[in-house]
Formats: structure tokens, C-alpha cells, sequence
């Protein structure tokens, strides 16, 4: 047995069954290991941001990490950014990342890269493998680390001699992590909380575990009982939507409206998540959104257990039941695709229990309010604004999900992890991917007016457009082996919506918006 193997039946014994992995020489004996268990199973991405993205989106949908396999400092730079993403969304994460045997590293090796700076950047835990004894506990040590509370991107640095030398004692039994309970409240803040709460002109902003169904219910039925608001984060990391269930006010991401959203707010109380900020800085807006006479009351951190929490203040005030609100889905538009229509057809044929993952970007911006009585689904958002994890978060998430996933991508954003195709093509997995193709960075083309770079010549322009050349994602769908067609109305987009919820694996749909924000 050497250390590879003891690293596999290690995270099998936690559970940590899927491996994303992008793997190179110094992972050979892992990889090989994979012939010698069936505890753990290794998806290939082609590229280090498909793996990254699909492990995040795998933790979001299955509520246990993953792991990640990629190759020394490179390849762990090439999925950091969405590693940043994971870190962003709370999700626990296992990142092996394979180095240099540790004899090797002294001689400044072409790939040589001091690794746990990178990985250290990501605010996780990061550890270093330093001999094939130990690497099973070490392995241990990640797992509990990525699990939290909150979850987080846990890095194992494993050279590669510590994966091909000989385990010389094998444990009786593989060593289990730690899994630590979310902290409790703290009584006095509680209290303070619910005297707020009551004092009027309070909401609660909520995020992370409270945006489930039973969090989002139980924040409902705490606001009605004392006549305040529910607001969710602007990206949740996975929120539970649809009819019957409630449906929060979404934090506005511009920042000029966020003001005046929290505007006349004197109480926020945080459950789940902290206090908004400007995701950008702009002349003559704040960058902090909460109003200065506004009081905070951080009553729930990221790591704490929101929902208990919120069960504590409902049974305090004597909430009212939950009851949810009624309302109908969309019609079946028809006409010319434009925002408006592509939010509907998505919502008038929404399958129940479907998982959406949503880099609709500008072209989506209905997308939210067309769901709200769509049939109960799951909403996956870009938590940390790193583009590009859409598509890598739909191959995680069909692996963890047993029904439907709706991957909603906007063109420039598919075209940083498009490799993402090819491994939801040789899974099989059950993805429809609907590209809206406005062929426009739109969204810079809104920012460079909002932060007064005001000039839009021809020379500017060529770095926000995408028409020249048009990007056919119908060719490169069947490129890389995946069903492909293209719609410009409504009508055909909602017939392509149907046929591919009803024919197993993936497809691809190029859905022509027109240019701009629609």
C-alpha cells in the first residue's frame, strides 16, 4: 500500500466520493489508485476551472464536499477562480493539489512554485503531506477543516513521493473527520435582536443556510409577526424557490439601488451572511449600503446555525403559521426573444425539482421575478463574481442531482470554462445548457456609464462586443459532442426547453437576444 491509496480510502471513509480532477505527472499514483477502489469516483475536466467550478457546485447540491485533483502551483492557479467562488459560497471543499517529490523541490524544477502562497490566498486551511505514514490523518485534517463551520476550501499539498511511498503501518480503521455543529447564538444578542425587531423599521438579510425552504418560511412568518421585511443577499450560494414556498425581497446588485432599497431601514438584523457592501467602488455613492442611522445586529454569522435561530425568534414572538403566497406562472410567450420572453418561456416550462444555475448576467435580469410560482426548484448564483463558473457548477451539480439541471449562461461567460461540454458529454449528465447570445460584454458597457468612463469609440467598443467574430455555440457544442441547436423566438426556445428535458443528457441551446441589456 503506498500513499495514494491510503489518501483514497480515506476520503472514502468520509464520504468524499467524487474526485474532479485535471491531473498531470505528479498525480500518476493517485490516478492509479482509482483502479483499486470504488469508493471514490474521478470525473476528467479539461481544465482546471471546470474541476474547481464542478466541485463547488457539487458541495452546493449535495451538501458534502467533493475533491479536486490538479497539477502543482499552475494548475492550481487556473482554478482559483473558482475556488474563489467555492470560498464565497461557504461550501466545503477538499483541493489536493500534487508538488514536487520533496527531494526534488530544491532544484528549482521548471513547475516549481510555492503553492501554499496561492492556495493560501483562498483564506482556507492549507496543509502539506511531508510522508506516506501520515498522509492518511492529514487527509482527515482537510476534511474536517473543509467542513467548518462554515465550510471552506481546504488545500492538501502532496508531493509526489509521499503518494508512491510504501504506508509501512496501515491503520486498523481509516481515520473519520471532525464534524463540528454550527455555533449557537449568543443569548444576549438574540434578545437585543427580537427588541429590535419589534421596535418596527427592521428587516431581516438573510443568506447561506437561512435561504433554504425552512429558513426562508421561518424568516417569513418572524417578519409578519412584527411587521418587518426579508431581504436575501444578492447571490446566494443555492436558495429554495418556487410555489409554496417564500420568496424574500433580493438585495439589488446595483448599488444606487440598494441605497434606496435599505433606505428607510433603523434595524438589519444579519442571518447567514454579512453586511452589504458595493460590489463595486463609484464616484459619489457609498461603498457601504446599510444607512449610517441604520443599527446592524450581526445575530447569525456564516458558521452559526441561522435556522435554529430563527425557530428561537418565531417561537418567541409567536409567529403566525407560514402561508405561502399564491400566484401564477408566466404564460408561454411567443414573439422575437428578448429579456422579458426568455424569462418567461424558462419559467413556463420549468420541470419540478430541477436545479437552475444561473450566469444569465444581463440577459437574465427577469429571470427572478418570472420564477417566483414556477414549480419548487433550486437557484445556484455567482456567490463570489468570478465569471466563468456556470457551466463547471452544472457538471458538479448533475452529479450530485438525480433530476434536471438548467444551466443559464451568458455568451462572453460560457466562452472562460466551455470545456465543461465535453465532460458533461462523456458523464452523460443531464444538463441543458441555454447560452443567450447577445454577442456584448453587456454588462461592462452599464459599468463603464456608472463609473463616468464616459467615452464609447470604436477602439473601447472592441473590448465589451463579442460580434466580431459572432461565436457559433452550435458548432462548438457538436464539437465537443453535445446536441446543439439555435432560437431566436420565444415559441422555439420553448419547444427546445421541452425537447431537451425529455431526452437524457445534455444539450445546448444558442438562444439570439438582442444586443445590449434587454
Amino acid at each position: 500500500m503506498n500513499g495514494a491509496h491510503a489518501l483514497l480510502s480515506t476520503m472514502g471513509a468520509n464520504d468524499v466520493t467524487v474526485c474532479f480532477a485535471n491531473p498531470g505527472t505528479s498525480e500518476m499514483h493517485f490516478v492509479a489508485g482509482l483502479d483499486e477502489t470504488d469508493a471514490v469516483r474521478g470525473i476528467l475536466c479539461l481544465f482546471e476551472g471546470v474541476a474547481t467550478g464542478a466541485a463547488d457546485g457539487y458541495a452546493r447540491v449535495s451538501g458534502r464536499p467533493a475533491a479536486t485533483l490538479l497539477h502543482l502551483g499552475p494548475g492550481l492557479a487556473n482554478g482559483w477562480a473558482n475556488l474563489h467562488n467555492a470560498r464565497r459560497a461557504r461550501v466545503p471543499l477538499l483541493n489536493i493539489v500534487g508538488d514536487h517529490a520533496t527531494y526534488h523541490a530544491q532544484y528549482d524544477a521548471p513547475l516549481q512554485s510555492d503553492v501554499a502562497a496561492v492556495a493560501g490566498a483562498l483564506e482556507g486551511w492549507v496543509g502539506r503531506a511531508t510522508h506516506a505514514n501520515t498522509i492518511a490523518n492529514d487527509t482527515a485534517d482537510a476534511i474536517t477543516a473543509a467542513w467548518g463551520p462554515p465550510g471552506q476550501v481546504a488545500t492538501l499539498v502532496l508531493p509526489a513521493d509521499t503518494s508512491w511511498g510504501p504506508v509501512e503501518q496501515p491503520p486498523g480503521r481509516w481515520p473519520l473527520a471532525e464534524r463540528r455543529a454550527p455555533h449557537d447564538a449568543d443569548p444576549a444578542v438574540t434578545a437585543h435582536a427580537l427588541e429590535r425587531l419589534r421596535a418596527g423599521r427592521a428587516a431581516l438579510f438573510v443568506g447561506g443556510a437561512a435561504v433554504n425552504a425552512e429558513g426562508l418560511a421561518l424568516a417569513q412568518r418572524v417578519a409578519r409577526s412584527c411587521d418587518a421585511r426579508v431581504i436575501m443577499e444578492t447571490f446566494p450560494a443555492v436558495v429554495e424557490r418556487g410555489a409554496g414556498r417564500a420568496n424574500p425581497e433580493r438585495l439589488v446588485y446595483l448599488s444606487e439601488f440598494a441605497v434606496s432599497q435599505l433606505a428607510d431601514l433603523d434595524t438589519l438584523v444579519l442571518l447567514g451572511t454579512t453586511a452589504p457592501v458595493g460590489f463595486f467602488a463609484y464616484p459619489d455613492l457609498p461603498s457601504v449600503l446599510v444607512p449610517e442611522a441604520c443599527e446592524v445586529v450581526d445575530l447569525a454569522p456564516p458558521g452559526y446555525d441561522a435556522v435554529g435561530v430563527l425557530r428561537h425568534l418565531a417561537s418567541e414572538l409567536r409567529a403566525p403559521e407560514f402561508v405561502a403566497d399564491k400566484g401564477d406562472v408566466p404564460a408561454v410567450p411567443d414573439g422575437a426573444l428578448d429579456g422579458g420572453r426568455f424569462a418567461a418561456a424558462v419559467a413556463s416550462t420549468l420541470p419540478e425539482d430541477v436545479v437552475v444555475v444561473d450566469e444569465s448576467n444581463t440577459g437574465g435580469l427577469h429571470l427572478f421575478g418570472a420564477t417566483r410560482f414556477a414549480p419548487p426548484h433550486r437557484l445556484l448564483t455567482l456567490t463570489g463574481g468570478s465569471i466563468g463558473f456556470g457551466l463547471p457548477n452544472a457538471v458538479g451539480a448533475a452529479v450530485a442531482h438525480r433530476g434536471r439541471v438548467l444551466a443559464l449562461e451568458s455568451d462572453g461567460s460560457a466562452m472562460y470554462t466551455f470545456q465543461a461540454l465535453w465532460t458533461m458529454a462523456r458523464e452523460q449528465l443531464d444538463v441543458t445548457v441555454v447560452v443567450l447570445a447577445n454577442r456584448s460584454y453587456a454588462i461592462l458597457h452599464l459599468e463603464r456609464e456608472r463609473v463616468g468612463a464616459v467615452a464609447a469609440g470604436a477602439r473601447s467598443r472592441r473590448l465589451l462586443d463579442l460580434d466580431d467574430p459572432v461565436l457559433d455555440f452550435v458548432a462548438l457544442a457538436e464539437s465537443l459532442s453535445v446536441p446543439a441547436c439555435r432560437v431566436s423566438t420565444a415559441e422555439d426556445l420553448v419547444t427546445a426547453l421541452r425537447r431537451s428535458y425529455a431526452t437524457p443528457g445534455p444539450s445546448l441551446i444558442e438562444a439570439r437576444m438582442p444586443a445590449g441589456l434587454t
